[in-house]
């Protein structure tokens, strides 16, 4: 079973930038209900899909104070709940960041460890690019970021 994942947040000043768990930059970062995690976002809402279980707006929605500013890693590990109780697990995630204010290939590896130490899998199943939008767009402009996700479960 495949499910595929996408988010995007505007980003501003005086916010953390939160990746894959992994603090990032604490001038500029996400708006959000949440901490604003792209990535994990992403992955959460791709391992719904695969299971079939809808989005990750109908299982954390922005209208429920209880999830203001929370981690996300916290989310996700609620997700992951979902794969035991249907004796699933993952068999590979592929992410793909797309963010112009600053390069992230120093915190890939970190950021793949992080989801691999949350998932409970081996980081070799985790792989993680990032990219630009060329100065095009909302990102290019530095306005936003944005997430997709793939992953395989069994």
């Amino acid at each position: 079973m495949v499910g595929f994942g996408f988010d995007s947040h505007r980003i501003g000043l005086g916010r953390k930038l939160y990746l894959g768990g992994v603090l990032i930059d604490e001038e500029y970062g996400t708006i959000a209900h949440s901490d604003g995690d792209v990535v994990l976002h992403s992955l959460i809402d791709a391992i719904l899909g695969a299971l079939g279980k809808g989005d990750i707006g109908e299982h954390f929605p922005d209208t429920d104070e209880s999830f203001r500013n929370i981690r996300s890693s916290i989310l996700l590990a609620k997700v992951l709940k979902f794969l035991e109780q249907e004796n699933r697990k993952i068999v590979n995630i592929d992410i793909t960041i797309v963010f112009e204010l600053k390069k992230l290939a120093p915190y890939k590896q970190q950021i793949r460890e992080n989801i691999a130490k949350i998932c409970g899998i081996d980081v070799k199943c985790i792989n993680v690019k990032a990219k630009t939008n060329e100065k095009m767009g909302y990102i290019g402009r530095g306005e936003g970021i944005e997430a997709y996700c793939i992953c395989q479960i069994d």
